[in-house]
Order: structure tokens, then sequence, then C-alpha cells
């Protein structure tokens, strides 16, 4: 018998006959011996409307009181299905996340969870019982026991943590897709369904914008290696696996705030190829990476900054051992790359640096803390270390220094972020998805999901057919923000996304420019960071009053941006990826901004208007299409 956490979100209940549809599922898996906890979201669209009642009374409602007003959709939803259960003859108890003993943060509307009291829970299931949950939502671990909501996709994030809580075999992820698709059905229909995908990945897709899982309940999945499935609640397909690797046995106390960085890593045979003023036109980037292509050049990170004027910057690092190659496709292309609009630009400029070192930051619990990215440059800074490239992805950040300082770098970010020399934490290296051998799961687990788990790290296996990308996703929901002429010393860094996290705003991209000038005697360069759109016009404006104290120029503000990404474990290695990816953007003519990479992820930045028709591109190029269309329910 195994022991289920399901979750069904709001329009899986949207109606009496839907929660009667989901009372009959939970019902026929009861029958076949198992012992169930099912985690509602409230109805169809209730909190949207309990949001519009409370701005009707007023235009900034009080935040507890918000959590107040929130927390009742799904105590709506646990009542009524608890009820259609009973009705089937079915023993069932609806409970608040308070009765559940959802401790929490008092944080009101982004609470994070402390620990979960099982013991209540426990006797229920023991009981019989199917025990009702209300998702989203908590009790403050202070004497006042205030009502709290853990934010957007806290059904997801209450479910697996229960699961977490009561070591269950697998929790189960009922939504109104059948899966984990390739991309968004309703804007490339064909998506195809995946069978499995690894938690990294998933993490990736989920944090640029794919809604089918939250975040936080994909990080929650991985630090304990709690096995997810997301399935359809209208059929009864198979679903998705999101595979995670065996648990090193945290503490679940703490559950969501326990330390956010797992490892630090760095690595000393790395070299930098930087192509200065290249013309800011579509297919650029394609031409250079796809000659590094041809010629068999592995890269490492990509970053493209922000323009000036005409011209941009790209700059890519490599393994030393390759680096005479990579520079000789870079100097050989970039004559063709000199702008035929404008032939007073200087040719683009080919600049190589070879005594660098990469030093990264990884862990999932870095996910929306913008604490932490500011941690790092503060520590760097105070280490005199100066940082020559970032790049960032959900669970990582990594930094180009000079290769003499690395040691220093990598000792300062050990201690400041509490690692132990050669600790792994929960990474590890090589996770991938396709996989071939059985975790010792539930027999309805091993069914659909065989994986390679190797005792103390995460480690997989792939298959001969397992395709490089695997998914690709749209985040039409960010803005840019660049600052002109930041000095280019030690620390200007950590002030800047210090003060960001001073106001709670997460920056999700970073890309400082290669491009170095002198004024007044101090090198200057320009940097660019994206954040969610609602956050854009307060980050630009603190960002502007500080300016002149500062010492840096102009901040400049863009709303219109949208970000389409790839991402894939498969990809390492591949150095054909990215030109693919490129080359597709090409084709339709659409212009890239900005770009930045992972070891499993290429994003780029391109013009709001032409969000939709990238990522269908890109989704083309990379034949992810699969023979049926999927209609997702009203």
């Amino acid at each position: 018998m195994a022991l289920i956490v399901q979750k069904y979100g709001g329009t899986s209940v949207g109606s009496v006959e839907r929660i009667q549809a989901v009372a009959q599922r939970v019902y026929k898996t009861v029958q076949a011996g198992n012992s169930i906890v099912v985690v509602v979201s409230a109805m169809g669209k209730t909190t949207d409307g309990l949001v519009k009642l409370a701005t009707e009374i007023s235009p900034n409602p009080n935040r507890r009181e918000m959590d107040m007003l929130l927390s009742t959709g799904e105590q709506v939803t646990i009542a009524l299905l608890s009820m259609a259960l009973q009705e089937l003859g079915q023993p069932a108890i609806s409970m608040t996340g308070a009765q559940v003993g959802i401790v929490t943060e008092a944080e009101y509307s982004r609470a994070r969870i402390l620990h979960i009291e099982t013991t209540r829970l426990s006797r229920h299931i023991n009981e019989g019982k199917v025990v009702v949950v209300a998702g989203f939502q908590g009790i403050s671990s202070a004497g006042e026991m205030e009502i709290t909501t853990l934010g957007r996709g806290g059904s997801d994030t209450s479910a697996v943590a229960i699961a977490a809580a009561l070591r269950a075999d697998f929790c189960e992820i009922y939504t109104d897709v059948p899966g984990i698709l390739t991309t968004d059905p309703r804007l490339v229909a064909e998506a195809q369904l995946m069978d499995a995908i690894s938690c990294d990945e998933m993490l990736e897709l989920a944090s640029l914008g794919a809604k089918v899982l939250h975040p936080r309940a994909v990080e929650i999945a991985r630090n304990y290696g709690v096995p997810l499935v997301v399935r359809s609640s209208w059929t009864d397909q198979p679903g998705t696996w999101v595979t995670s690797a065996k648990p090193q046995g945290r503490s679940l106390i703490n559950l969501e705030i326990a330390r956010p960085v797992d490892h630090v890593e760095f690595d000393t045979n790395q070299a930098k190829v930087a192509l200065l003023r290249v013309p800011d036109k579509p297919g650029v980037a394609a031409r250079l990476f796809g000659e590094i292509s041809r010629q068999k050049v592995d890269v490492d990170l990509i970053i493209q900054s922000v323009h000036e004027g005409n011209s941009n910057d790209i700059a890519f690092t490599v393994t030393t051992p390759i680096l005479k190659r990579a520079e000789a496709v870079a100097t050989a292309i970039a004559p063709a790359l000199r702008s035929q609009s404008n032939p007073k630009l200087d040719e683009a400029e080919v600049m190589v640096e070879h005594n660098i070192a990469k030093v990264s930051i990884a862990g999932a619990g870095m996910i929306g803390r913008p604490g932490v990215a500011a941690k790092m440059f503060a520590t760097l800074a105070e280490a005199g270390v100066n940082i020559q490239m970032i790049s960032t992805s959900e669970v990582k950040v990594s930094c180009v220094v000079n290769a003499n300082q690395c040691d220093r770098a990598v000792n300062a970010l050990r201690t400041a972020f509490e690692i132990e020399a050669g600790e792994q934490g929960s990474r590890g290296a090589g996770e991938s998805t396709c996989i071939d051998s059985p975790l010792p799961l539930h027999p309805s687990v091993t069914e659909r999901l065989a994986l390679s788990v190797v005792e103390g790290s995460r480690s997989a296996v792939p298959l001969p057919n397992c395709p490089p990308v695997r998914g690709v996703a749209l985040d039409l929901n960010q803005a840019r923000l660049a600052i002109r002429q930041l000095p280019d010393r030690p620390g200007m860094a950590a002030k800047l996304f210090g003060l960001l996290a001073q106001h709670n705003i997460s920056v999700d991209m970073i890309i400082q420019s290669q491009r170095c000038r002198v004024i007044d005697g101090v090198p200057r360069r320009d940097i660019a960071f994206t954040v969610s759109r609602i956050d854009g016009e307060s980050a630009r404006k603190m960002l502007t009053q500080v300016a002149a104290e500062l010492g840096w120029g102009e901040v400049v503000l863009d709303s219109a941006i949208a970000k389409v990404s790839i991402v894939g474990a498969g990809m390492v290695g591949q150095p054909g990826i990215a030109a693919k990816m490129f080359e597709a953007l090409a084709q339709h003519q659409i212009n890239i901004q900005m770009i930045a990479t992972s070891e499993i992820k290429i994003s780029c930045v391109v013009a709001q208007e032409q969000g939709v028709k990238a990522l269908q591109a890109i989704h083309a190029a990379f034949e992810l299409a699969g023979s049926e269309k999927f209609v997702v329910p009203a």
C-alpha cells in the first residue's frame, strides 16, 4: 500500500461536477489499497474574485487582511470535496493549513514553510480517512497564530511539502494539461508530452514561466527526493514524472528556509573570447556561433550585453585547450560582422583573456531570494575580487574572475555560505533526464520511471535518443534595467544588487558588458539585468535616486521585452545547440537583445511583440512538436 499526496488545482475543482469527478478519482485510488492526502486550491477563479472585492474596498489592502480573506477560498473547496467523498461512503475530513500544522514564517502573502506538524495528519490517515487539506496557507510560528498564505503556486508548495514531511511514496499534481509539455500548448498546439524530466530542468522551466509547476514545489521535491508526477484531472493518461535523486537526510525543520546555497564550484581551466562592437541586428549571433559549431568548438558561458548605439558585445568562455581554435574562429569572422549600414563604425574587435576562472554558487534554495546574489557579490568585494562576467540561472550564479584570485574567491564564498570544502550538498554533476535503471519506489512509480542513483550524488545515464533540448519557455512578464557607466571596481555589483535585495526585488538575468571605458580616470562598464515587470518602475526610480551618490550614469528601463529560453541537460558538450537557437531567430528576423546561459539553459531577450513568434520558431527548429494537438480546458 502506498501513501500518496494528490493536489488538484483551481480548474480541476472549478464546479460541483468537477469536485464530484475528483472525489471519484480519489475514491478509486483508495479502493486500490492506497492512503491518500488531498491538497486543493480554491475553486476556479475564486481567488481572483476575492482580490477584486478587496481592491473595491481599498486600493492598497492590508496584507494581513488579504491573507485572512484569500485563505477562505480553499476552505470552501475542502469542505465540499470532503462531503463528496462521504457521499461515496469514503471517510474523509477537511483541514485548514493551520489545523494540519503547516507552520510558516510570519510573512503575509509570501510566507515560506518552516515545518509541518504531522501528528494529527498521521492519526487521521491511520484511521482510514482521506484528509482533504487547504493548500496555499499556513499559520505563523509566533504566539499570535496568524493565518499566512504562501503566495503564487502555494498549493503546489503545500502538497510537495506535506509529501516530504509524511515521507509519502509520491506526489501527484493534477492540472488542466496531461503533463509537462515541451512548451505552452496555448501557444503551440502540437507541444509534445514528456514522459520524464529532471528536477534541474523542471526548476529552470518553472522559473522561466512554465506554469504547470511552481519552482518552490520543485525545489522541495529536489531537496527531499520526493517523486512527482504531473497529470490531467480530465483523463487517465500517465502524465510526466519529475525525477529527483536519493535525498541526503535533510532536516524537515526549516523546510523551505534551509541554506540557499549547497555548493561552491570553480573551474580554472577557462579562457574568455569577446567580440566588441558587433552590429546590433538579427543574424549576428547565428553567424558567429554557427561557425563556432562547424569548427567543433564547445563553449561554456555565453553573454551578450545590452546594446550601445548600433552595436553590441558578445563574449563566451571555452576550456583552455581549445582557446586557439576559438580565437581563430572569432578573428576570422570578425571582419564579416562589420556594419554595412554604417561603414564608419569600427570593425568588430576580438579580445582574448587567458588567466580567468569561473566561480559559481549553486542551490535550489536561492529561488526567489534576492539577497543571495547580492551576498555573493558582497563577499567577493570584501575579498578584493573584481567580477569580469556574470551569468545567472534560477539555481546558479557564476562569476568570471582573475585566475590568481580564484582560491581567495572560493574560500570567501565557502565561509560566507557555510559550505565545507569539497561538500556537494544536494548538487552533484551530470544530472540528466533520460534514464535506464530503477529507483526503489512503489511499483506504480517504477512502471513509469527508471532512474540511476549514485549514493550521495545526483547522476543519471542519458539514453541515446534523449533530445538535447527538452522544453522551450516564454516569459512576457519581465522588464530590463540598464545602468550606464558603472565604475568597474570590486563592490559595485554588491552595492547595486544589495539595494535591490533591500527593496525585495528579485533579479533574473544579469549581464555585464565587456566594453570598458575610462572616464575621468575611472574604468567603467554598463550592466543590465531583468526584473519582474511590476518591479521595473520602482527599481528605476530607486536606482536613479542613488546614481549620483554611487557614481554611475543613466538608468534606463525597457518594459517591452520578452525572454525566450531553451532547457535541456543533454545540451552540455553540444556546441551546435546555441547556434541552432540563434539561427531560428535570425530566420524570422528576430533581433537578440541579450543572451545569458547556464549549463542546461540558454535565454535570449527579444522585443515583446516578437516573443510568441520567437518561441514558436525555436520549438519548430528543435523539432519538439508531437503528433497530437492538446486543447487546454477553458
